[in-house]
């Protein structure tokens, strides 16, 4: 039974989707805990209402970047996942925290990567007048929102989208692809090459 930590900073409609996703499809694997960096994070209640195990380590209580993953990393080993999966977690990661889950820790980003990087994506994608914009589903590595893509999905802009309206549209497309790719993990299914990914079966 593997065992995967979901870190959240807010509602994790993801998180969501992945344990909503994991029940209904019976996986051999185990919802380990949900962690978040903040104590009003409301997917907490939510993590907590399935029967998981949650934590907090509060980020602003700690005076470096350094020192904030060193001790999240402590409470995340504790659970001993075989699986890191960041969730609406709103941190940009040391290179040491990243080089201990090398492998097996997995990002959703909301665009076509490597397009958009960073925040906002939305409206970086109206802003450029891009036809198809999206999510992308990654490995995490030290360099932002770059790591080996796992999966993506596209979605059409319309003329008449609002940021708003357009990253709706693409949340939806992030609860499919999400959860498919966490359980594609889990199942062995996928191996990385370079930057390149090949899932079994797909």
């Amino acid at each position: 039974m593997k065992k995967i930590v979901i870190l959240i900073s807010g509602r994790g409609s993801n998180m969501q989707a992945i344990v909503e996703t994991s029940i209904a499809q019976q996986w051999p694997a185990q919802i380990a805990a949900v962690i978040s960096n903040k104590a009003d994070a409301a997917g907490l209640a939510f993590a907590a209402s399935h029967g998981i195990p949650t934590a907090v380590v509060v980020s602003k209580e700690f005076s470096s970047r350094e020192a904030f993953d060193s001790a999240l990393q402590q409470k995340i080993d504790e659970f001993e996942p075989d699986l890191v999966v960041l969730a609406g977690f709103m941190r940009i990661l040391t290179p040491a925290f990243v080089a201990h889950y090398a492998g097996r820790m997995l990002n959703i980003h909301p665009s076509l990567l490597p397009s958009f990087v960073g925040l906002h994506t939305h409206q970086q994608a109206l802003d450029a007048g891009v036809k198809l914009h999206g999510a992308t589903v990654h490995f995490v590595t030290a360099e932002l929102d770059h790591g080996p893509i796992v999966a993506q999905a596209a979605v059409e802009v319309l003329n008449n989208d609002t940021e708003d309206s357009l990253s709706q549209r693409v949340l939806r497309q992030e609860h499919i692809i999400y959860p498919r790719a966490v359980r594609q993990f889990i199942e062995g299914k996928i191996s990385v090459s370079g930057h390149h990914v090949t899932i079994a079966d797909a």
